[in-house]
């Protein structure tokens, strides 16, 4: 696990967002900046960003995630 990968895995799902991930072993900060955001409660917006990590979270890759998402 690596933080390329997991970009890789977020640029998937938001192609045009601004994104930083910050890998510290199993835990994880995700900043994803995008206008899909826009609109949508915070809970909705966590669950956009989870959705593309399921993977890395089921293996136990990621332990523990912590999202920012914001709108442009």
């Amino acid at each position: 696990m690596n933080e390329a990968m997991i970009v890789s895995a977020l640029e998937a799902e938001f192609p045009d967002a601004v994104i930083e991930v910050d890998l510290d072993g199993s835990h994880c900060q995700v900043m994803v900046i995008s206008a899909v955001f826009a609109g949508l409660r915070p809970v909705a917006c966590q669950q956009r960003v989870y959705a593309p990590l399921g993977e890395f979270i089921k293996s136990g890759a990621l332990h523990a995630v912590n999202i920012i998402a914001k709108t442009p």
